[in-house]
């Protein structure tokens, strides 16, 4: 296995998941949710983590605002903004509280966007180009200039752009392929021409970003480090708009994988990759594709008779990377109903899980929810673990939650559901309802206790662990009137309930958001 620890060059990652992936429809986050990738994130030990746009909304204004608080100096936080004073201007004022803050501002470069959508010229876009760089060097020494659609633009003019924002003052330069349209060789080129024709290049840092619309992302993130860029940009299992970005977990095990070759190394923490793709999936309500490279549930698993022939003999005949290294431990502690306090929270704080140790009401509860768990499953896995924690942070602090929960169905009754909400203030209020099934129903009652308009999209259940005593995990898409789609979760042992508590989150979520 060529795994090689000592290496020339350090690539540097930047992680845009609280920001691009973000973009992903349905995936978008709160403060609190935001802050929980952030901290799986220096975890991993990304360099640079991309907070959000924080002229976009206030939400996401708060949410750089609160990431740059809790990461302090153990990575940069990055906030983006248009070449517009105003963007730039909010970014900065996000970021007043970040030690190590980076502003990332930029305009397109493609024919395509200035004709079409800029409606300037190429030396139009120059200058706004060097005026925003200049503008944001007057809040922070670290400023980032992104070339949107340099995939599809005249190598020639990117490197006339490039060499006129690095002279404003731009210290790390970016040139993305945002339509994914590019074929990685030829990526690769657009990278060397603008190594070679652009002066004071050599004094910046040099990044790709790729997007994932033809299913190269991955291919040509790898050609551009082969070019010589030194930054990659990246989400978690991919997220971003349309068919998303080039996936973290992909692009760091490719160069652990072939780091001699590349002469690269990063200083990415491989062990956290499965956790932070469950994390993310979990919050965003987006599931991972079973085949999905790294840490799909299929990435490691053989069926074919050859394959596990050759596997049993030896394990790298058909697998050639460790699962170990991406954090799939065979050896993980199993909790039962007769593990005390200290064995929770130690799992936990291995987990990275465990709540604030002066919040022993809220440990005791999540102790009562652990036992309560353990009294109907044999075993607690990692995994169940996981899915008690999100439903505990689901939980906090939502403005409805669920109580109580009847139901009763079968052939030939009428499926009826009685539900019992109650709000942050402790108010009960109850109705029932009947329905095609019993789900129906639930959904139904909810429907008439919060008064909502909103229409279901959809609904996917999925078991979290292994046995037919597993959690059920459920996610839905609801909707709003106007068009916005908000996604919801929960887990449970009854499958009735994880329902109920998934559409739940969902309905809590739109009625926050307003």
């Amino acid at each position: 296995m060529r795994y090689h620890a000592l290496m020339s060059r350090r690539i540097v990652i930047f992680d845009t998941t609280l920001r691009d992936g973000e973009q992903s429809p349905g995936a978008s986050m709160n403060t609190e949710e935001k802050l929980i990738i952030a901290r799986q994130l220096l975890r991993l030990g990304v360099d640079v983590i991309e907070a959000g746009f924080p002229a976009s909304s206030p939400g996401d204004f708060e949410s750089v605002r609160a990431v740059a608080a809790e990461v302090g100096d153990k990575a940069v936080v990055c906030a983006l903004a248009r070449a517009i004073p105003a963007d730039i201007e909010k970014a900065a004022e996000a970021l007043v509280g970040a030690q190590r803050p980076r502003l990332h501002t930029g305009i397109g470069v493609s024919a395509i966007h200035l004709r079409g959508k800029l409606h300037i010229n190429s030396e139009q876009a120059i200058e706004r180009a060097v005026s925003a760089v200049k503008r944001a060097r007057t809040f922070t020494d670290d400023v980032q200039f992104y070339a949107e659609d340099a995939g599809r633009s005249d190598p020639d003019l990117l490197a006339r752009m490039f060499a006129a924002v690095i002279a404003a003052g731009a210290t790390t330069l970016c040139a993305p392929d945002t339509t994914g349209f590019s074929l990685p060789a030829d990526y690769g080129a657009l990278i060397t021409y603008v190594r070679e024709h652009t002066p004071g290049i050599e004094n910046v840092v040099l990044a790709a970003h790729c997007h994932n619309d033809l299913g190269m992302a991955t291919a040509s993130t790898i050609a551009g480090i082969a070019a010589g860029v030194g930054q990659v940009e990246c989400t978690i299992n991919g997220l971003g708009e349309r068919a998303g970005n080039a996936a973290l977990e992909e692009v760091v095990m490719a160069l652990r994988l072939h780091g001699a070759e590349l002469d690269v190394t990063t200083s990415i923490e491989t062990t956290e990759l499965t956790r932070a793709s469950r994390l993310v999936s979990q919050i965003t309500g987006i599931k991972v594709q079973p085949n999905k490279a790294v840490v799909g549930a299929n990435a490691f698993v053989h069926a074919s008779g050859i394959h596990q022939d050759g596997v049993l003999k030896k394990r790298t005949t058909y697998e050639i990377l460790d699962p170990v290294e991406v954090g799939l431990n065979p050896d993980a502690i199993v909790l039962s109903a007769r593990s005390g306090h200290a064995a929770l929270r130690a799992r936990l704080e291995t987990l990275g899980l465990a709540p604030n140790e002066a919040d022993e009401k809220g440990f005791d509860q999540i102790y009562e929810r652990f036992l309560t768990l353990a009294d109907r499953k044999k075993e607690v896995y990692d995994e169940d673990l996981e899915a008690l924690m999100a439903e505990y942070d689901r939980t906090q602090n939502a403005l409805w939650a669920l109580a109580t929960l009847q139901v009763s169905c079968g052939v030939p009754l009428i499926a009826t559901a009685t539900v019992v909400l109650t709000d942050q203030g402790g108010s009960e209020r109850l109705a029932s309802a009947t329905g095609t099934g019993p789900i129906d129903a639930a959904y139904k009652a909810v429907d008439a206790i919060l008064q909502v308009d909103c229409d279901l999209k959809e609904y996917v259940v999925q078991a979290i662990t292994r046995g037919i005593d597993a959690l059920g995990e459920v996610t839905v898409r609801v909707e709003a009137p106007d068009g916005r789609i908000f996604t919801g979760r929960g887990a449970d042992g009854d499958i009735i309930v994880s329902s109920t508590k998934a559409y739940l989150n969902a309905l809590n979520r739109m009625l926050c958001a307003g």
